[in-house]
């Protein structure tokens, strides 16, 4: 209990650190753009004193660390800003889009753990045989395939050429229609799920014939203790230690690639908002998104690190 305290004081210490250096860094880049916010916004036609008004409503016309610090103060009242000439908030327009983001990303880890679990303790089981040649074989193809090109495969082989699933549109309601959100959600999230099961069905399997090798594993046999009881209740839980670790990273990864994937499928998402964004040189916009994304990659590895405090004092061996 008391490293779980201490871990947790000192992820929330350090968080509102890390969100001011992602402010920072997002903020810094995007004055480097050569794009007229106020231009995007009015158009080319747009007079002058239009343009000037725009901007000092906006606050573009202020030196860069005035507008830099005004966003920091309205971060603290949950303001995120305004973008576009209707003056949207960039509030109302993340809170549509981050759910379908969140789902793509947690569908596609609940595919990658699943592979990755069955997958990796196979391989482990059958160690130098046939069956786990192959799985290498096929985890070295998951990683070295990009979820981009794999996201065009399924596209053109789904929803072109058998017809089988929608590549495009919205993404119905779980709760109304889960069957429709299945289909819409299920190339999207194996695409960006293949890489990180491969990945994760290697740590898997390293970890888990780590264990098998151990002396506790021999003598629990030995003693009478089926094999398949000691790999159910020892083997296996201590073998997961190590992915538990590294599954902090891979969700920050899956939260990056879902912005590429949700271009690529034309979901509502935290992406498609980034790539609205940029094409229309609304900083406040991708700055509200990357904000968004990077808390919510934080607070997750948060989440993870205190899962592995919680378990490990409970490894245990017969």
């Amino acid at each position: 209990m008391n490293n779980l305290i201490r871990l947790l004081g000192r992820r929330l210490v350090a968080l509102p650190l890390m969100a001011f250096g992602v402010t920072l860094l997002v903020f810094f880049l995007m004055s480097f753009s050569k794009y007229d916010p106020a231009v995007a916004a009015l158009g080319e036609n747009a007079t002058q004193a239009q343009l000037d008004a725009y901007r000092a409503e906006m606050g573009f016309d202020r030196p860069w660390i005035q507008q830099f610090f005004s966003y920091i103060g309205g971060l603290f009242t949950g303001d995120l800003g305004v973008y576009g000439v209707t003056k949207e908030p960039v509030a109302d327009r993340i809170a549509i889009a981050f759910p379908i983001t969140m789902q793509v990303t947690f569908f596609g880890l609940l595919i990658a753990v699943v592979m990755a679990v069955i997958f990796g303790v196979l391989a482990a089981l059958y160690r130098d045989q046939w069956p786990d040649q192959a799985i290498r074989i096929l985890s070295i193809v998951a990683i070295a395939t990009p979820s981009f090109w794999l996201g065009v495969l399924l596209i053109y082989v789904f929803q072109i050429q058998l017809a089988w699933l929608p590549g495009s549109g919205p993404l119905p309601e779980f709760t109304s229609d889960p069957g429709g959100w299945l289909e819409r959600i299920i190339m999207p999230a194996f695409a960006l799920a293949l890489p990180v099961a491969g990945q994760l069905t290697r740590i898997i399997r390293t970890s888990m014939v780590e264990e098998l090798d151990k002396d506790y594993v021999r003598t629990a046999i030995g003693a009478g203790v089926p094999k398949r009881e000691v790999i159910a209740r020892n083997v296996f839980r201590n073998a997961l230690i190590t992915p538990i670790t590294v599954l902090g990273l891979k969700i920050g990864y899956l939260l990056g690639g879902a912005i590429v994937i949700e271009v690529i499928f034309t979901l509502p998402g935290m992406g498609t908002v980034m790539f609205e964004g940029i094409n229309g040189n609304q900083p406040i916009l991708v700055q509200g998104v990357v904000l968004v994304v990077a808390l919510a990659f934080i607070i997750v590895n948060i989440i993870v690190d205190l899962l592995y405090v919680l378990i490990n004092p409970r490894i245990r061996t017969v």
